[in-house]
């Protein structure tokens, strides 16, 4: 079993995850606006990210650093806006943990693992003659999207004001070659989407989320992943950990079939979730699990006996990554709809209707079953990502429904 969970890694901690203006002017160089999206993604994102060699003889210190913390020197509010994501911890003790016996028992694995979660040559630790241990641990860090052989890229300018020439007559960073391809969803698929022949349970990919975009209203109306997620140009990359962005996503609506009830009468509720807000399946991915509870509660908030009566939205996949055990996930546009039927069996009762999500779900079942199984070295760390996936929970939306 210890050895199989570890081997199911390559695949499962791949995606622990769900990007601007510059003060910096553009470069000389012209942008590659006429270059297709496709070919340059294809470039941009080659798998390994190849080394980024000597740094031009005109470079400070700064400037050929790939540390995020240099690049907020320029860039301070993007700088605290990744401080505060997931991105920054690609790295942290749920996945580094896993990584100290996986690197000794299958370090193809280990390597696959890092490809999304710090895949920059300079994070991989095969070449020691360039591997910075701290810059692997900072995770997905801003040079992974925006530095290539220490040439900056980044999306179109918005409309502002040209910026002043440098005193020396040199742009910072010998400035930033910009493309639209910052602003498609396609750029984020690398990260967020499986391969066609990729990881599938089920006839579906493990990771499929551009995929889902592909096929939703808001590709269809055109809004891409930083539409939502990097909004204003934000890099903040919100998902399924913050109720904000959640809520601002989902609709929850509960109506039953009459407005009152007498003792004995049997109440009749629908509650249907919507999610026009979501551009892709709710939940995306195998980690979360989201639970609808309706129950009959009295004055004081207890329930009524057996009146509990739970719904789960997931898509459920075996520890091992063996099967899928159900997907009962909402596809973008698409609804959920609970009915709840029970007898009110006296005066004084509300229907009480929860949604709470539980965005690491599967991690918290994962790594408590590796811990009984045996974490070797890792298990402080995976001790310390345990308990972050249990505080990971929260309620998205609570309503009580008087019924006498």
């Amino acid at each position: 079993m210890f050895l199989r969970l570890w081997r199911s890694l390559r695949v499962a901690a791949m995606v622990l995850l769900l990007t601007g203006g510059s003060p910096a002017g553009d470069a000389a160089r012209p942008p590659v606006d006429s270059e297709s999206i496709d070919e340059f993604l294809g470039r941009h994102w080659h798998r390994p990210i190849a080394p980024q060699g000597t740094p031009p003889s005109g470079f400070s210190p700064l400037e050929a650093s790939l540390a995020p913390q240099s690049c907020g020197a320029c860039h301070p509010a993007q700088l605290a806006d990744w401080k505060t994501t997931l991105h920054a911890r690609s790295m942290g003790p749920g996945v580094t943990g896993q990584l100290v016996e996986l690197w000794r028992t299958d370090p193809e694995s280990a390597r696959l693992c890092l490809t999304c979660h710090a895949p920059l040559a300079e994070q991989q630790p095969d070449d020691r003659a360039i591997f910075n241990t701290a810059l692997q641990a900072e995770g997905v860090v801003c040079a992974a999207c925006h530095v290539r052989q220490h040439r900056r890229f980044g999306p179109p300018r918005r409309e502002r004001p040209a910026p002043a020439p440098s005193p020396t007559g040199r742009l910072p960073h010998d400035g930033v070659t910009r493309t639209p391809a910052f602003t498609t969803s396609q750029f984020c698929s690398s990260c967020h989407q499986f391969e066609g022949d990729g990881f599938a349970l089920n006839g579906t990919l493990l990771e499929n989320t551009y995929e889902e975009w592909k096929a939703s209203p808001a590709a269809a109306g055109g809004v891409q992943c930083q539409g939502c997620h990097m909004p204003d140009r934000r890099h903040l990359w919100r998902g399924i950990h913050n109720v904000q962005m959640v809520r601002a996503g989902v609709v929850v609506d509960v109506a039953t079939d009459r407005p009152r009830y007498e003792a004995g009468g049997e109440v009749a509720a629908r509650i249907t979730i919507t999610t026009p807000g979501v551009g892709h399946h709710f939940p995306t991915y195998v980690t979360p699990r989201v639970v609808v509870r309706a129950a009959l509660v009295d004055a004081r908030g207890r329930e009524a006996a057996a009146s509990a009566e739970e719904r789960v939205i997931a898509r459920e996949v075996s520890l091992d990554l063996s099967q899928e055990l159900f997907d009962t996930r909402i596809p973008a546009g698409g609804r959920f709809v609970f009915d709840y039927r029970r007898r009110v069996e006296r005066a004084g009762l509300s229907l009480r209707v929860r949604v709470s999500v539980y965005p690491d779900h599967f991690y918290t079942r994962f790594f408590e079953s590796l811990l009984r199984s045996g974490a070797g070295g890792g298990t402080p760390e995976i001790r310390r990502a345990l308990d972050a996936t249990r505080r990971s929970t929260f309620e998205l939306y609570r309503r009580d429904v008087p019924l006498t």
